[in-house]
C-alpha cells in the first residue's frame, strides 16, 4: 500500500512503514485514515505505550468499548465471531492506524474482536481521555469522528453485529429493524418467510416460529421478541439510571432542536437530561446530506451532524437516554414538572423543553402494509440504499427530505422515480435541490402523480399511480418505495395537558396564552407567555413539534438554543417570586450565549 492513503494535511508515512503493512486493508472508503506522527505524538500525551504479542485480544466482541488503540508497530486484525467456526477477518490495520468505531465514542459494546496479528506496540488512550481530546483538538476530532462513522456504516452494510430473525409481516419484526436502523446498529435480518437459514437457526436454538422475532448475538445471547429497551441494554445504549430523578431542565426529544437545547443548557451549568423514544437525530439524523446548513458548504450527513451534537452535549455533561418514551406530563408543585415514561419511571425538572419533532406520515394505499420495512421505507440511509443497487426505486414527496433522498438513492439505484402530487418542485423544495434533482441523469420526475396501489407479495414489484388531473392510471416497475409525505407531531401524550393546534402541533407564545384553560396563572406570575413557551409556564416547545415553526434543521437548532434563553428567564423569574428551589447550577444572567 502506498502513502497516497494520507488525509489532506497528514504527514506521509515513511517508506519502511509502507513495506511493513502491504497486506493491510486498503482505505477504499476513507474509513481507515493513517494518523500523522505529530497527531500520534499529541495522543501519546494522553496515553501510554503497551507491547502486544500475537493473538493478544485488545477489544472483545460483546464487551463494552473503553479503550482507544493506535497501532505503533505490528498489525491488528478486526475479526467477527472470534473463536467460533464462523470466525472471519473484516480488516487488518498496520502502524499509524487506530482501532475503534462509533460504539467507542458512545461506550457501546463492541461488534467485533480486535486481536494482534503480529507482535508490536500500541498506544492506549482511555475513553474519557479520547472524548476530551476529540472535543478539544478539531483536527484529530474530525479524523476520528469521520472514520468512526464510516466504519459503522461499513459494519452495517456488511451485516455484522447481532441477528434479527422474524417475519416481514410481523409488526414486532418491523419495530426491531426500525430501531436498529435508526440507531445505526450493525445487524442482519433473516426473513422467516424466504430465508433458508431461518429454519436451521430456529432448530439450533430450539424455538418455534411463533416465538419470533428473535435477536441472536454471538450464538450465546438469545432474546425472544425483546422490547426496544431490552435491545438497547444488550448493545449498551445509554438508559436512565434506576429511581426517579430531579434536575433543572428535561428535554424530550433529541433531534436538532433537542440536541441544541442540550448543548446550550449543559454548557451554561444547568443539570440537563435528554430522553429519546427512538434514536438521536430525529428525522434529520436519517438525511443522507444536508447542504443548506450554515457552516457546512460541502454539506454534512444527518448521521455526522447528530454524532457531533451528541458529543458536544456529552462534553458539557448532558445525559442522553435511549429509548425512553414519554407518556405523561403534570405539575409536581409550583416549581417542578414531572414527566412519566412507559417503563413506569419519572423525572422531575424545573423546566421542560418539548422537542419531539414530527414523523413522516405513512402512506395509506392498498398493499403497502405487508411491504413496510422490506421494500417500503420512511427514511433513506445507507442500509436501505444498499438494497437498491440493481433495481429502480421510487420516492414519494415534494419537500427537501424527498429531494435529498432522491439524490442519495441516485448514487446507488440505476433509476429513481420522483412522484410529486403537486404541479412543481419549487413549491416545497429548496432551489438548490430542485436544480440538482432536475439535472440528474438517473432521476425521472412525475408531477401531478399519486400512488394508488403497491403491488407485490414478498417484494415490491410495481406501483399503480394516477395522474390527478386526468385520472389516468399507469404502472411503474420498481423494487423500493421511499415515502416522505408530510409529517405528524409526536404529541398524543400531551393531548389535554397543553394547548395544541388543529393538527396536533404545540401552540406557543400569545396563541398558547390565549388558548390556556387557566389564564389566571399568568396574572399570578406577573408576566406574559414567552415566545417559545407553551400554555404551561416553564414548559417550552422547539423545532418541528411547535405550531408555526419553519421545518428546517437550522431553524430547529436555533429554536432549541433559544429555548434555553427562555428557560433561564423562567427560572430566574421563579426564584425572584419566591420559588423554593434555587439551583446552584443556575447562572445569574439569563443566558450566557446572549450576554
Amino acid at each position: 500500500m502506498s502513502g497516497d492513503q494520507s488525509l489532506p494535511g497528514e504527514e506521509p508515512v515513511p517508506e519502511e512503514a509502507d513495506e511493513a503493512v502491504f497486506w493491510e486493508t486498503p482505505d477504499s472508503y476513507g474509513a481507515y485514515p493513517r494518523l500523522a506522527q505529530d497527531q500520534i505524538a499529541r495522543l501519546a500525551e494522553h496515553g501510554q505505550r503497551r507491547s502486544m504479542a500475537p493473538n493478544d485480544v485488545l477489544i472483545r466482541e460483546g464487551e463494552r468499548c473503553e479503550t482507544f488503540y493506535v497501532v505503533l508497530s505490528g498489525a491488528v486484525a478486526v475479526v467477527e465471531d472470534y473463536g467460533t467456526p464462523e470466525e472471519h477477518v473484516l480488516r487488518v490495520h498496520g502502524p499509524g492506524r487506530f482501532i475503534g468505531e462509533l460504539g467507542l465514542l458512545h461506550g457501546q459494546v463492541a461488534f467485533y474482536t480486535a486481536v494482534a496479528r503480529e507482535p508490536g506496540e500500541v498506544l492506549v488512550v482511555s475513553l474519557d481521555q479520547l472524548r476530551h481530546l476529540v472535543s478539544q483538538d478539531s483536527v484529530i476530532g474530525d479524523i476520528v469522528l469521520r472514520a468512526c462513522l464510516g466504519r459503522r456504516a461499513l459494519l452495517v452494510g456488511q451485516g455484522a453485529g447481532f441477528r434479527i430473525i422474524g417475519s416481514r409481516y410481523s409488526p414486532d419484526t418491523r419495530r426491531l429493524r426500525e430501531f436498529a436502523i435508526r440507531n445505526r446498529l450493525p445487524h442482519r435480518w433473516t426473513d422467516l418467510e424466504s430465508d433458508e437459514e431461518a429454519e436451521e437457526l430456529l432448530r439450533r436454538f430450539g424455538v418455534g416460529p411463533e416465538e419470533t422475532p428473535l435477536v441472536i448475538w454471538r450464538d450465546t445471547t438469545l432474546l425472544r421478541n425483546p422490547s426496544n429497551a431490552e435491545l438497547a441494554r444488550l448493545i449498551g445504549l445509554p438508559s436512565l439510571p434506576a429511581g426517579n430523578h430531579q434536575g433543572d431542565v428535561l428535554i424530550v426529544g433529541s433531534g436538532p432542536a433537542g440536541l441544541a437545547a442540550a448543548v446550550y443548557a449543559a454548557s451554561e451549568g444547568l443539570s440537563t437530561t435528554v430522553v429519546e423514544a427512538m434514536a438521536t437525530g430525529g428525522q434529520a439524523g436519517t438525511s443522507s446530506r444536508i447542504e443548506n446548513l450554515l457552516g457546512f458548504p460541502s454539506g454534512i450527513s444527518g448521521a455526522e451532524l447528530t454524532e457531533r451534537a451528541v458529543l458536544q452535549a456529552d462534553k458539557f455533561g448532558a445525559r442522553i437516554s435511549i429509548p425512553v418514551e414519554a407518556t405523561g406530563l403534570h405539575a409536581q408543585d409550583e416549581d417542578h414538572y414531572v414527566v412519566a415514561f412507559a417503563d413506569g419511571s419519572e423525572i422531575a425538572a424545573r423546566a421542560v423543553v418539548l422537542a419531539t419533532g414530527a414523523r413522516y406520515r405513512r402512506l395509506q394505499v392498498p398493499g403497502i402494509e405487508r411491504l413496510e420495512g422490506t421494500s417500503v421505507h420512511y427514511s433513506a440511509t445507507v442500509y436501505e440504499a444498499q438494497q437498491c443497487r440493481t433495481d429502480p426505486v421510487a420516492v414519494v414527496g415534494g419537500g427537501n427530505s424527498a429531494g435529498q433522498a432522491v439524490l442519495f438513492l441516485a448514487g446507488y439505484a440505476p433509476k429513481v422515480h420522483l412522484l410529486v402530487r403537486g404541479s412543481s418542485l419549487e413549491a416545497n423544495m429548496s432551489r438548490y435541490l430542485v436544480d440538482q434533482v432536475e439535472r440528474h441523469p438517473r432521476v425521472e420526475i412525475s408531477l401531478h402523480t399519486e400512488v394508488t396501489e403497491v403491488i407485490g407479495q414478498e417484494v415490491l414489484e410495481e406501483l399503480d399511480v394516477v395522474d390527478n388531473r386526468t385520472g389516468g392510471h399507469r404502472r411503474i416497475a420498481v423494487r423500493g418505495l421511499f415515502v416522505f409525505t408530510g409529517a405528524d407531531p409526536h404529541t398524543e401524550w400531551l393531548a389535554g395537558t397543553i394547548a395544541l393546534d388543529s393538527r396536533g402541533f404545540v401552540l406557543t407564545g400569545p396563541e398558547a396564552q390565549e388558548a390556556c384553560a387557566y389564564p389566571e396563572m399568568w396574572h399570578g406570575r406577573g408576566r406574559s407567555c414567552m415566545t417559545l413557551e407553551t400554555s404551561l409556564p416553564g414548559v417550552f416547545a422547539a423545532g418541528d413539534v411547535r405550531s408555526g415553526s419553519v421545518k428546517r434543521v437550522a431553524s430547529a437548532a436555533g429554536e432549541g438554543a433559544m429555548s434555553i434563553h427562555f428557560v433561564h428567564r423562567h427560572l430566574g423569574h421563579t426564584a425572584a417570586h419566591g420559588g423554593s428551589d434555587s439551583s446552584p447550577h443556575t447562572r445569574p444572567k439569563e443566558s450566557a450565549w446572549l450576554a
